[in-house]
């Protein structure tokens, strides 16, 4: 450590409590999240077996998240396999410009599916809030299109709990929180997805990933 550097007790207090928070929410992550991620993975599963792709969408923290995990099924994961299409919605910057200039922000996501999407595809709304209006209308056009609808939000929910097939809400009020809950569950949702599918063209027969197996609703 450098000699003129000193730890304050401030600095390792706050340090502390956020790492503390953190783990605090985490530990109730599984008895909140995991009915709803199970569908939410076997969606996914389905929609990629029979050929179709997932579209991720948020803004900010959550168009980073986007990102991050759409490129997570086009590369890999952690497995050597074929690449999975996904598409992060936020990431064309002269689509969400145009479309915000010409026709305002609300419509960048809802656009680019109506576009991009088809029957049978996934969508994946990202919002802390549940309130982003831009997501909300993606997903709205989304359930129009009949694509399959997932929401990655906080407790609440807020208006998008009332409007996808799977609402998976982090057990936290706070933004910090909430995100570092989303880039968890998507990366569970990444090794579920992997595994499941090289199981299939393995040929080996895997157990459902929900306690159901039956890809029904769970927002509500």
């Amino acid at each position: 450590m450098h000699e003129t550097l000193q730890i304050t007790p401030v600095t390792s207090a706050i340090l502390r409590s956020n790492l503390e928070r953190s783990i605090e929410v985490h530990q109730r992550l599984v008895a909140a999240c995991l009915p709803a991620l199970s569908v939410a993975g076997e969606a996914l599963v389905s929609a990629y077996c029979d050929g179709h792709k997932a579209l991720f969408f948020g803004n900010g923290g959550s168009a980073a998240d986007a990102q991050h995990l759409a490129a997570e099924f086009v590369g890999r994961y952690l497995r050597e396999r074929g690449p999975l299409p996904a598409l992060a919605l936020n990431a064309n910057s002269s689509a969400v410009t145009a479309i915000s200039n010409d026709y305002g922000y609300d419509q960048v996501f809802a656009r680019q599916i109506e576009a991009l999407a088809g029957r049978g595809d996934v969508a994946v709304g990202i919002s802390t809030s549940g309130n982003s209006a831009n997501v909300i209308e993606g997903v709205l056009r989304a359930r129009r299109m009949g694509l399959f609808t997932i929401a990655l939000t906080g407790a609440s929910g807020g208006r998008l709990r009332d409007l996808v097939d799977v609402l998976i809400a982090a057990p936290s009020d706070d933004t910090p929180r909430i995100q570092e809950c989303h880039i968890l569950l998507g990366h569970a949702l990444c090794d579920a997805v992997e595994q499941a599918i090289a199981n299939k063209h393995a040929g080996v027969n895997s157990a459902p990933l929900s306690d159901t197996g039956a890809l029904q609703s769970v927002s509500r």
